[in-house]
């Protein structure tokens, strides 16, 4: 992107402040970012909207050991069951909405009674999945020994996976399940920057 994405320009706030007030909108009971050690500006911005914020002395290598670093914080702060569910979505996703997230978790607690076991659940559309993607608890402990070269995705392959189908539920807003920040075209494209720009 040439420059911090997640600190451009997205309407009245920033993309990570227009991502996080998904979050915040939704169901979810707490919300976890890592930041990189010396993003003192974006570390300030999550924190005025309430949310964890994670600061590891050094860069995490790869997403995955973020996630493990917010994962590790939630189970010494939340002490979740193995019922319980994370849920994932990338920083810059600016598609995610509320809603998307509440379709997730009522998917996950509705195939949880249907299972009687916690599975991970994905939102679909025309055979495309997209986020946030919503992990057991008790799959974390398996997260936690994947290799070097094995990233999360990994465990979406290796188990059960159920796909909530969101045409029905958020219509014309169903694509936005597949959208984040890439390249300055998808910035454009999506209308980022401030109002008047």
């Amino acid at each position: 992107m040439g420059r911090a994405k997640l600190l451009m320009s997205w309407g009245d706030a920033t993309v990570i402040e227009a991502v996080l007030d998904a979050w915040l909108a939704s169901g979810v009971e707490r919300v976890v970012v890592t930041v990189a050690p010396g993003d003192e500006q974006l570390a300030r911005l999550c924190a005025a909207r309430g949310v964890d914020v994670i600061f590891p002395p050094t860069p995490p290598p790869e997403m995955k050991d973020s996630v493990l670093l917010a994962l590790r914080h939630l189970q010494a702060t939340a002490h979740p069951d193995d019922n319980d569910a994370w849920l994932l979505a990338p920083a810059d996703g600016i598609g995610l909405s509320a809603a998307a997230v509440d379709l997730v978790i009522r998917g996950y607690r509705e195939a949880l009674i249907e299972a009687g076991t916690a599975r991970i659940v994905v939102p679909c559309l025309d055979g495309r999945r997209g986020h946030p993607v919503a992990f057991p608890w008790r799959l974390v402990d398996e997260a936690e020994r994947l290799g070097d070269d094995e990233g999360l995705n990994v465990l979406v392959r290796r188990h059960e996976i159920v796909e909530v189908d969101v045409a029905g539920t958020l219509g014309d807003q169903a694509e936005r399940i597949f959208i984040d920040l890439d390249t300055p075209e998808d910035y454009r494209r999506l209308g980022g920057g401030e109002r008047g720009e």
